[in-house]
């Protein structure tokens, strides 16, 4: 669930936020991490009994899924994930803990872990759902859109933020989100007008045309 309250079906990602630890923490939390992953014919899978991969697949296996490990770890981490739903710490930080720990830690070995069977699933999903990647195509261009809406509004001091107080940089930067967020709600009540108009004359526009429409542009 994101900070408005509004339930995450999929999250998209560049090549830069791809990681096992990613994948596991999305998949805990009950929605799809969706990355798109550089030079993707280099990534392995991992199986739970590699000897029963096809021989044709044995080249792209990685290895054996350590189950005992998750299953050992299992308590910690359903304790991780409560904290998480609970909103006591955001993703995010938990991931930068893990980033943190000594490479053995075994809370997160066994995260990884999972992160691997979430991956070696996407990386099947990915290559057989053509539907798939048309979405996260679209995601990750309404993200880049946005970036670009910021972009364009930060007119002063050469679209840099120089505040020295944490809380300058926070007025600043929650500025700047309320602008674009009166821009998106601008066009998008303009949008909705128009297609509202279109209708009372006859001319209805499909759901499949109108998914190609976007208040970022």
């Amino acid at each position: 669930m994101n900070e408005a309250g509004r339930k995450i079906k999929e999250q998209y990602a560049d090549t830069g936020g791809f990681t096992d630890h990613v994948f596991a923490v999305t998949s805990l939390l009950a929605f799809r991490f969706i990355p798109r992953i550089r030079d993707l014919p280099s990534k392995r899978l991992y199986l739970f009994d590699p000897a029963a991969a096809p021989k044709e697949l044995r080249s792209l296996i990685g290895g054996k899924i350590r189950e005992g490990l998750i299953i050992q770890n299992w308590p910690d981490i359903l304790r991780a994930v409560a904290t998480m739903a609970a909103g006591i710490m955001p993703p995010s930080q938990l991931l930068k803990k893990f980033a943190a720990y000594p490479r053995q830690h075994e809370l997160a070995l066994a995260l990884r872990e999972i992160g691997r069977i979430e991956r070696t699933l996407f990386i099947v999903d990915w290559l057989l759902d053509a539907d798939m990647q048309r979405r996260a195509q679209i995601g990750l261009n309404k993200g880049e859109a946005h970036h670009a809406l910021k972009n364009a509004l930060r007119i002063g001091r050469q679209g840099e933020i120089r505040d020295r107080t944490v809380e300058g940089q926070h007025y600043r930067m929650a500025g700047l989100n309320l602008l674009a967020a009166i821009i998106i709600y601008w066009n998008t009540k303009r949008l909705g007008q128009a297609v509202a108009a279109r209708k009372r004359v006859g001319l209805d526009d499909s759901d499949e045309l109108l998914g190609h429409i976007s208040p970022l542009g």
